[in-house]
């Protein structure tokens, strides 16, 4: 899919303009009151939360973050994603869904240390930030971006996942008391409800958390949400290895699967404005331990498709619930960081797997779906599962290149 810093191609009108009413959105459904899309907000956002902090909170840590720092960087991404969501909204008057990088976080978890500790990977932050901001404003550069074939990009995501995939049955082998609770009630919630399989899952694991660690009290000083100021410190090692793969997988796996949503729905999102304004959040929230913010896909599906409200006009109001209510889970940081740094780490990682399996399903579905590129697919996922890294660059970037390498050859001739 191409993308610009204009327009996205849609069914009439022009950028950043709501479709107007069909006789398939409002005519012929029962009246719905402001009350439905508030609460599908407000559902939106508890699920997104629910099921992946936990991944967002491996992924600070893995790369140097303290528990301070990673609640501080919670809190920032919360309410950035919030307050740029509801901006946005009542802008151009549509859903416009803002989400933080999942992606990213798996990148972190597979990256682990740097060099320079978590100082560095703030700098990196700030530069995949700035590309963000150059897509949005140079359309060469976003359509060189768009132009990064989707089954490489997919094939890197599957391979930075897969790690992460495999916890949950290491850890049934490792702590089955542990874990198994919560692997069956995701089975269970998942076989009847898959929208709620996670969140009970970590529901779960929060409960399993409190009655085997150490109590709670005594440990909770303070709900008051950390704020920590990161320094930033740049380099190009970094930059390659954490600030152009940041990028990469924010926009292939992020930015444009939400702009794809949004034109399903009949709208015309303001990408230029989308951009540049996540972007310049990203960097706000970089300095203060949090990472890249980027259009929601899954947020996005429930706010602005017809399951927020029949008449697609008026389901921005969906966005201002979702968009309030993450910036009220973001003062819960503090006790989200708490129960990280108590629980068992393999428990951690199995209620962090198990949010991810659907991605990493749908990344292998899109990196094996064209039989021509399946070889280049399959060398960028073994290369980046493989966590190889050669002059500071870690497996993610090496993945790209290895896969284009392999692409290039087998189309020679064609």
């Amino acid at each position: 899919m191409a993308i610009s810093s204009g327009s996205v191609a849609g069914p009439g009108g022009r950028e950043g303009q709501a479709p107007a009413a069909t006789p398939g959105s409002a005519a012929g459904h029962p009246r719905v009151g402001i009350g439905h899309p508030l609460m599908m907000g407000v559902i939106a956002s508890v699920v997104g939360f629910s099921s992946t902090f936990t991944v967002v909170l491996q992924g600070f840590v893995a790369i140097g973050a303290t528990p301070e720092q990673a609640a501080s960087g919670l809190f920032a991404i919360c309410v950035a994603m919030g307050a740029i969501g509801i901006g946005l909204t009542l802008a151009y008057r549509m859903p416009i869904s803002i989400a933080w990088s999942t992606p990213g976080s798996v990148l972190f978890a597979s990256t682990g240390l740097i060099a320079g500790g978590y100082s560095a990977a703030a700098g990196a932050f700030i530069g995949a930030a700035l590309l963000v901001v150059l897509a949005g404003l140079v359309k060469p550069f976003g359509r060189l971006v768009a132009s990064i074939p989707p089954v490489l990009a997919n094939a890197m995501l599957a391979g930075l996942l897969l790690g992460l995939c495999l916890a949950p049955a290491k850890a049934v082998a490792t702590e089955p008391a542990l874990a198994l609770p919560v692997v069956i009630v995701w089975a269970l919630v998942a076989r009847f409800k898959r929208l709620y399989a996670v969140p009970a899952a970590v529901l779960v694991a929060i409960l399993v958390i409190a009655w085997s660690g150490p109590p709670l009290a005594g440990r909770i000083d303070h709900l008051w949400p950390d704020i920590t100021f990161v320094a930033p410190t740049f380099s190009i090692a970094t930059f390659i290895s954490l600030a152009v793969p940041l990028f990469l997988v924010t926009m292939a796996s992020q930015n444009i699967p939400g702009l794809a949503v949004m034109r399903v729905n009949g709208y015309l999102p303001p990408v230029r404005a989308i951009f540049v304004s996540t972007g310049l959040g990203s960097v706000v929230t970089a300095l203060l331990g949090g990472h890249t913010l980027n259009m929601s896909a899954i947020t996005a599906a429930l706010c602005a498709g017809p399951e927020a409200h029949p008449d697609p006009r008026r389901r921005w109001v969906a966005v201002i619930a979702s968009g309030s209510s993450y910036i009220l889970l973001g003062f819960a940081a503090t006790f989200a960081a708490l129960l990280f740094a108590i629980a068992p780490p393999v428990l951690i990682q199995a209620a962090a797997g198990l949010a991810l399996l659907s991605a990493f399903a749908a990344a292998m579905a899109g990196a094996l779906e064209n039989p021509a590129d399946r070889d280049a697919a399959l060398v960028t996922f073994v290369t980046a599962a493989s966590g190889l890294s050669f002059f500071g660059i870690g497996s993610a970037f090496w993945g790209l290149v290895a896969g284009g390498l392999m692409m290039a050859l087998g189309r020679l001739g064609r």
